[in-house]
């Protein structure tokens, strides 16, 4: 049986799809299963156990050439794509995604069973032939499993499964060694994340660092994609910071993350990757609704303001009150307690 999975981005709603990719193995155990995924979520899925392929949609790089009037080099590497794509006959294609980009791919697969939501939105339920109700008051994790209930696997346990990567592991420990960051002793902050409206102060992150390091004594690791960024919230503080802005790879930061005692983060794709390692987060949401997109499973804690406004799903706010109202020694008196639970589990 040859089964197509599409979720393209992003890395958080890749992230939330994994417990459905075991789900799907357990139901299938002998199936070769492909995955089409965007670039910037492929190093979640690239040498993963429970996967035979791992196809790339550079879906960005072709409308950039196209744009740029590099419309050969586009439309050969969109040929080659397609014809990879093609190469296998796949008798069941599921798109997680339910997006016009996604329900493209599955047309285009020429999969025999075409499984999706039973939702027009960007009209991709006009592509599937079998559909499934999409029940957004769902955690987005349950919500796709949905899909393998519905194919017939039972007593689905979620469970996040990740690439073993030794290279990713080797690298995290001589950054730790080169920081002089013994395992479990420093807390990792996130500050970064795609929405505007998703993203708190520097000023108040500096703060909240300091407060982690003088009350503490515990090291603080920045975290994110560029070093830039974090830099200028490192420059504001008061006392002393690793910034590893734009130095992990998404296997990397995993095994980053599961070293660290705690996760301090945005509404965003590492927040996630933190929970699925089973490093315990703490998460600062606004506009956002944590009851479907807030990080899965136990031990995680949510710090929001209670605005009639919220939760409002706008990328763009004049105010963006609903995280100014939050304080860093609100968020601090969270961690403390956090750690304090910790330590007092162990005795």
């Amino acid at each position: 049986m040859n089964i197509l999975i599409v979720k393209l981005s992003a890395i958080g709603d890749v992230i939330h799809t994994l417990p459905s990719l075991a789900a799907l193995r357990t139901l299938y155990p002998d199936a070769h299963i492909t995955w089409v995924v965007e670039e910037a979520a492929a190093g979640l899925l690239q040498n993963h156990p429970l996967l035979d392929t791992v196809l790339i949609s550079r879906r960005k790089r072709w409308l950039n050439d196209l744009q740029n009037g590099e419309i050969r080099r586009a439309l050969r590497e969109i040929r080659l794509f397609l014809r990879e794509l093609r190469a296998r006959r796949y008798d069941l294609v599921i798109d997680f995604h339910g997006l016009l980009k996604s329900s493209v791919i599955v047309l285009l697969s020429g999969g025999k069973r075409k499984l999706g939501y039973d939702s027009l939105q960007e009209l991709s339920g006009l592509f599937y032939k079998e559909k499934i109700p999409e029940d957004m008051n769902k955690h987005a994790v349950n919500r796709y499993l949905d899909f393998p209930r519905y194919l017939g696997a039972e007593d689905i346990r979620p469970e996040f499964p990740l690439p073993c990567d030794s290279a990713a592991a080797a690298k995290v420990q001589t950054i730790l060694e080169k920081h002089h960051l013994k395992n479990k002793n420093f807390i990792a902050i996130n500050p970064v994340a795609y929405w505007e409206t998703k993203l708190w102060d520097n000023e108040k992150f500096a703060h909240l660092a300091d407060l982690i390091k003088t009350k503490l004594n515990a090291e603080v690791v920045f975290t994110g994609s560029a070093k830039e960024p974090l830099e200028k919230i490192v420059r504001l503080m008061k006392t002393k910071a690793v910034n590893l802005g734009g130095e992990t790879s998404l296997p990397e930061l995993a095994h980053l993350y599961k070293e660290s005692r705690l996760v301090i983060t945005t509404d965003s794709g590492p927040m996630h990757l933190a929970a699925a390692v089973g490093t315990e987060v703490v998460a600062l949401f606004g506009p956002t609704d944590p009851q479907r997109t807030g990080p899965y499973g136990k031990g995680h804690t949510i710090i929001r303001t209670d605005l009639p406004c919220s939760p409002c799903f706008l990328k763009n706010c004049k105010t963006k009150k609903c995280l100014q109202d939050i304080l860093p020694e609100q968020v601090f008196a969270v961690i403390n307690e956090r750690l304090k639970g910790v330590k007092d589990g162990d005795k």
